[in-house]
């Protein structure tokens, strides 16, 4: 069974969706892995890292005409094009509702594996590349926030006076949130958190944050851990409540996020207006709308003296670990996929194990 690994193709992306450490697993358990040239030197593994691994560097035609393509980004036309038809595509495919990628590899009898759609349940943890990648994006934001704040995050005293300690406010405790909370804490930052969904409050205070407690009337609690949409009543209700404890703050890093869905409102340009110059944001749903609506997608942009952060894609700013992670959490699905054969690996029935059968498109 071969298995492949192409370049990643789209601008920013410096992942790559195996590392030489994991195919070196898969060559030992009989695959047959082909990478692309290239594919992963901009997360720092040389094509002479995978070879030493036990995979052959192949063109691109090579990568795509196997029975499993690994990816990290959504595939364009051109990359169904290269597909293999019959073959099985595992991946993310950053979609909601129907999907013309997904219809396209449907024609060809190519199956998908859409690693947004894996069931939020405890042994589906150690493949979830949503939660993996979302803790990397939390704790790069922090850093980034830092790198554009113009003062001290901890408190800081030295024979030149004192400075005092940076108050950062985390909005959304999922995985992102938390991550980001405990990143500022360690910075020494005088960290709050907020969250619509009344469980995480215990979260946030175990990571030695302050928790921000609204009364909206309503729970954001939803299906599998995410959080749910709020009425426009608690809507309105949420910003009018959090305003005044987000203008006293020097630092925000928004993650709500709504699961196809427009990201929620909660940084006002009326509390931008109230911030001190030189407070920054870094708003992780960016992508989705952004959680500020003066955020441009990919952009860092000033306004009313306040720097915005709109990049959209952390993960590969920390591109070497977040493929180590990614790889791994695509080679324990595989791990459930097949079994061993005479001959090598054999896929089994994707429809007779819950978490497979849930991903297909």
């Amino acid at each position: 069974m071969k298995i492949g690994v192409p370049l990643e193709t789209r601008p920013g992306e410096a992942r790559v969706a195996s590392t030489p450490e994991v195919v070196k697993k898969f060559a030992a358990k009989g695959f047959e892995v082909l990478v692309e040239r290239g594919a992963g030197v901009r997360a720092g593994y040389p094509d002479t890292e995978y070879e030493a691994a036990g995979a052959r560097v192949t063109d691109r035609a090579g990568a795509y005409d196997t029975d499993l393509l690994l990816k990290v980004r959504r595939p364009d036309a051109a990359d169904v094009a290269d597909m293999r038809a019959g073959g099985i595509y595992i991946g993310l495919m950053e979609g909601c509702g129907e999907d013309e990628m997904v219809a396209a590899m449907r024609a060809k009898g190519i199956r998908v594996l859409a690693m947004e759609r894996m069931p939020r349940t405890s042994r589906a943890q150690s493949m979830d590349v949503l939660s993996s990648q979302a803790n990397i994006a939390g704790y790069r934001a922090v850093i980034e926030a830092a790198a554009r704040y113009g003062r001290f995050f901890p408190m800081m005293m030295t024979s030149a006076g004192s400075a005092k300690p940076a108050r950062l406010v985390v909005l959304g405790a999922g995985v992102a949130g938390l991550q980001a909370i405990a990143t500022a804490r360690r910075l020494g930052a005088e960290v709050f958190g907020y969250d619509v969904r009344p469980e995480t409050r215990e979260q946030i205070l175990s990571l030695g944050a302050k928790p921000i407690d609204l009364d909206l009337g309503e729970t954001g609690s939803g299906e599998g851990g995410y959080a749910k949409e709020l009425s426009a009543e608690a809507k309105a209700r949420q910003q009018a409540a959090l305003a005044d404890q987000l203008a006293r703050a020097h630092v925000i890093i928004t993650t709500a996020q709504i699961p196809c869905r427009p990201a929620p409102v909660l940084v006002t340009e009326a509390v931008v207006q109230r911030l001190r110059p030189g407070s920054v944001i870094v708003d992780l749903a960016a992508g989705s709308g952004g959680n500020c609506p003066l955020t441009v997608p990919d952009q860092v942009v000033e306004r009313h003296g306040v720097v915005i952060v709109g990049h959209t894609n952390y993960p590969s700013m920390v591109a070497a670990d977040a493929s180590a992670f990614y790889a791994k959490n695509l080679a324990n699905l595989i791990e459930i996929m097949v079994e061993k054969g005479d001959a090598g690996p054999v896929l089994k029935d994707l429809m007779q194990d819950d978490i497979t059968a849930a991903m297909l498109g």
